[in-house]
């Protein structure tokens, strides 16, 4: 179950005497609630899921850790998981680019990139999330958590990237890459990574192919919390708009606007109208 925050608003205390805080008390000031309880993380749980045994429980209690949930704390306690992400996604790139250069012997860096950006995506590595459950370890606002329930991936997606970085500091590099290939490239067979998803190459390819010039893509809309945003995105063609998309990225949105465009031409060139 996911790791839902029960807040208890205690009164600001009338007395000049000092006195120090229960170690689950919530005290609320100026709209901001100090969150004093300890961290925890299961260890046995993470290593059941995973097949990682923990030695250093202080990387993963930070790994736990959304942004969102510090603003239930009081400023200065601790710090999220956002440092652990850039770490974790340096590592995921250098393992994977490792795996593909001797996997695919014969192909050019193009190619290479191609499959790297396939096996990294945010799709892929929201899929490895979901499966192993991520959102029960973390520490996060109620509105991330709704966030996740509504299918909003990023913040699964940053967590699962803050769990590479803990087990490459907690075990090193050998521990975070059988990490990664266990989890997350043994999911990707020679015919699932035949399959081209990226539909903005694809979208501009097809269209210099026929002189239509560079596709255009224009944020219509940003929306949401600023841990969880929702743009949505419109590709136009000759000037003309074409597709339209929505995802917590830009990257995101783009991607899906240019999947619509390649249908909406699709259709066209088959006269299916969908009418």
């Amino acid at each position: 179950m996911f790791r839902l925050l029960k807040l208890f608003f205690a009164p600001r205390s009338t007395s000049s005497r000092p006195s120090a805080p229960p170690s689950a008390e919530h005290v609320q000031d100026e709209g901001r609630v100090a969150v004093s309880a300890p961290l925890s993380f299961d260890c046995g749980e993470f290593a059941r899921r995973t097949g990682y045994h923990v030695r250093h429980e202080k990387y993963f209690l930070q790994a736990i850790i959304h942004r969102s949930y510090l603003q239930l704390c009081s400023p200065g306690v601790t710090q999220s998981n956002e440092r652990m992400e850039f770490l974790g996604d340096s590592i995921l790139n250098l393992v994977t680019a490792e795996h593909i250069y001797h996997a695919f012997p014969d192909a050019e860096e193009g190619e290479l990139s191609k499959i790297r950006a396939r096996i990294v995506s945010r799709a892929s590595l929201a899929e490895c999330a979901h499966r192993l459950r991520l959102e029960d370890f973390l520490l996060m606002s109620p509105s991330a958590h709704q966030a996740i329930r509504a299918g909003s991936d990023s913040i699964l997606v940053d967590a699962l990237e803050a769990f590479i970085a803990a087990i490459y500091l907690d075990g090193g590099y050998k521990a975070a890459k059988t990490f990664i290939e266990d989890q997350i490239l043994s999911q990707f067979t020679s015919l699932r990574l035949a399959v081209d998803d990226n539909y903005k190459s694809r979208l501009l390819e097809y269209a210099q192919a026929r002189g239509m010039g560079l596709p255009r893509y224009v944020t219509l809309d940003e929306s949401g919390p600023d841990h969880s945003p929702v743009f949505t995105v419109e590709v136009q063609v000759n000037g003309i708009p074409v597709g339209r998309g929505s995802g917590g990225s830009k990257k995101a949105a783009e991607q899906t606007a240019a999947a619509a465009a390649l249908e909406y031409f699709r259709s066209r060139e088959t006269g299916d109208t969908g009418v």
